[in-house]
């Protein structure tokens, strides 16, 4: 029974061998860590869940986050696959290697004739001369071909056997040993460790706090308290950090540096159209250790390595640029400006007639970079677009509107506009609206006819001089021309609060038909032009334009732009306008820093894997026997035969050749 028991647990330790050292289990692991491969490098690891919900939607999102497609190379069921990968591979190497280690010096010269003679290369040839001279010159003539020989005598024969190409047996051992070492590299350098953390509670990702000074201590992680690491930090021009930010998930932790680093000064270089060309970081480290801080400048590709740190440089930003604006009021006719100062990642509190609204200075870009319309008259792909900046309006609620303005007015269709966006969150794409620029390629035009358009007692008055030159000799008397008054000022005020949409509405409304809503839409938008016209040539009339003579073409389709503009500022969400009129620029550094004790180790494992794919398609293992006999005749035979473990088609015409160069031996 105990034989038996043993045989049983015997049978089943091979079938589990068998199991973890298959091909299928070890192409199957390999598929789909590839697979999870390119999805971790197509799909950006590690970002805010917010980008990915933009990006992917809700549903694709939560499905995503599930498989942990965010995170794969911490996922766990990807070091699962890794750990059955090194398994599988360890006991292929574990069952394969000392059979192949054995056949590497098995020179087998205990091969039967009969054997030989059934091998697909092999021929026989009859000796008529010297046999051992013409053994000497087989030899001579298989060592001249890099075959190493050994000879044994036998009682009917003497076998001698020519070997090869033996290290493509260390190919096999190579490219799998690689596999491990590459595996092991990997996971030394994956970010096990943070899982591990937050497994056994020693580690909470922080995703509330905004400052690394309020991150709660358990968020923070001192030198050493992690194995491997790669952060992020950006650091302004003339500042130092001694800490990256670890993006883990949906938040982050603090992991502190034994050293600060320090951004000296940032260089940025840039091709005619405003794309960069390149950047470079000069940065100084501070350390207890060094007897005077360490300068060293990095560029992209070109990084510092101190104390097993790899610093990088990744990106580049605005590091806290000092801009100047001019705030220009929507509700206010005398037009009363407003000169205020920002610095970007800093907030400003202004009055307006909404009460208290907070700006939120999020970024400034000197150069925007994006393709030319179209219509370019030089046919450029790109354009600079200029400077703009980020900036929100947030309300006494707490809602806010975010906004991008250019601050030079960019030529499009022929004709310059003042580019401004909007967007309520995040998730939604910039609505743009474009305000005309005047003759001096200036803002000042356009707020000065929408403050007129806000100035009551100046459009009534402006309304009662044209509907009087208009009707001068019209019939009805003063109280028709009042009704007509009356109503262009209705309009005005209709298309002040929604643009040609509430007037729209107003006309849906009426109690009447459509044939009558169709003649009102017609005379309302007559009776609009028309005030709105003559506020608009009232405007050039005060920049000192002779309107008398009648407006040109820019001065009329300047006037189209602004309606346009008109009817969508009711959309615009804030009751100003802010023009960036003048900055000081101010750099950051986007710095990656990273630790990695596993890189070197997994660039072993791929130039062993390299090597073992080379040895293993590019060298053959050959083997030849030359077996001298005597025949039933009694004459000297000589049996000529080999066999090669690849490329049996290359094989058979190098045995072919072999076999003819024996032949001339023979025959000599």
């Amino acid at each position: 029974m105990a034989e038996q028991g043993k045989i049983r647990q015997l049978t089943r330790r091979g079938i589990l061998l068998d199991f973890l050292g298959s091909m299928n289990l070890a192409i199957t692991i390999l598929v789909i860590i590839a697979v999870a491969s390119v999805i971790g490098t197509v799909l950006q690891q590690n970002q805010p869940y917010n980008n990915y919900i933009i990006k992917f939607g809700p549903f694709w999102h939560e499905f995503f986050k599930t498989l942990n497609l965010y995170d794969i190379y911490s996922a766990s069921w990807f070091l699962v696959l890794l750990l059955f990968l090194v398994i599988s591979t360890s006991v292929c190497i574990y069952r394969n290697v000392p059979v192949m280690l054995k056949d590497m010096r098995n020179y087998r010269l205990n091969a039967q004739l009969k054997t030989l003679r059934t091998m697909e290369n092999s021929q026989d040839w009859q000796l008529s001369s010297d046999v051992q001279a013409t053994e000497n010159k087989i030899k001579q003539f298989l060592q001249v071909n890099r075959y190493q020989l050994r000879e044994k005598q036998h009682a009917d024969r003497k076998v001698i056997t020519g070997m090869r190409g033996k290290w493509n047996r260390l190919g096999y051992m190579f490219a799998h040993v690689g596999i491990i070492v590459l595996c092991i590299g990997g996971f030394m350098d994956g970010t096990f460790d943070i899982a591990l953390r937050e497994w056994t509670g020693k580690s909470v990702v922080d995703i509330n706090t905004e400052l690394v000074k309020d991150m709660p201590e358990e968020s923070q992680l001192k030198p050493g308290e992690l194995f491997s690491f790669r952060g992020n930090i950006s650091i302004p021009e003339g500042l130092k950090a001694n800490f990256v930010l670890l993006q883990v998930r949906e938040g982050r932790l603090v992991q502190y540096l034994p050293f600060a680093v320090e951004l000296k000064d940032f260089r940025v270089e840039h091709y005619e159209s405003g794309q960069p060309k390149s950047f470079e970081s000069d940065l100084v480290i501070h350390d207890d250790q060094l007897d005077k801080p360490l300068e060293k400048t990095i560029s992209v590709n070109y990084p510092l390595i101190y104390r097993g740190y790899h610093i990088y440089q990744a990106s580049f930003g605005d590091g806290g640029s000092k801009l100047k604006f001019k705030v220009w009021p929507f509700n206010d006719y005398q037009l009363r400006t407003l000169d205020i100062d920002g610095v970007v990642q800093e907030e400003r509190i202004i009055d307006t007639a909404k009460g208290q609204l907070t700006l939120e200075f999020v970024d400034f870009k000197k150069f925007n970079v994006f393709p030319a319309p179209k219509d370019d008259p030089q046919k450029r792909k790109f354009m600079n677009f200029g400077s703009s900046v980020v900036f929100k309006v947030r309300d006494s609620s707490g809602a806010a509107r975010e906004y991008i303005n250019f601050m030079s007015p960019v030529l499009q269709n022929e004709r310059y506009v003042f580019i401004t966006g909007m967007r309520t969150s995040v998730a939604e794409d910039y609505r743009y609206l474009h305000i005309p620029s005047d003759d001096n390629v200036s803002i000042d035009r356009f707020m000065k006819f929408h403050a007129l358009l806000n100035n009551t007692p100046y459009v009534q008055k402006v309304a009662v001089e044209t509907v009087n030159t208009i009707l001068k000799d019209a019939p009805g008397g003063d109280q028709f021309r009042d009704n007509i008054i009356r109503v262009m000022m209705d309009l005005l005020d209709q298309f002040n609060y929604g643009g040609y949409q509430a007037i729209e509405r107003y006309i849906r409304d009426a109690q009447v038909d459509n044939e009558q809503k169709r003649k009102m839409a017609e005379a309302y938008s007559k009776v609009l032009d028309t005030l709105m016209k003559s506020l608009y040539v009232e405007v050039l009339r005060q920049e000192g334009v002779d309107v008398e003579k009648g407006i040109n073409r820019a001065q009329e389709q300047f006037y189209f732009d602004a309606l346009d503009a008109l009817r969508q500022l009711h959309l615009y969400g804030t009751p100003f306008y802010l023009q960036l009129t003048d900055f000081t620029h101010r750099e950051s550094s986007g710095l990656s820093i990273a630790k990695l004790p596993g890189k070197n180790i997994f660039y072993l494992g791929c130039l062993m894997v390299i090597i073992g794919i080379f040895l293993l398609f590019y060298v053959t293992h050959q083997r030849v026997w030359l077996v001298m006999y005597t025949g039933e005749n009694g004459a000297s035979h000589l049996l000529f035969a080999g066999s090669g473990n690849r490329n049996q088609s290359d094989f058979r015409q190098h045995f072919q050749e072999l076999s003819e160069k024996v032949d001339a031996i023979l025959k000599a």
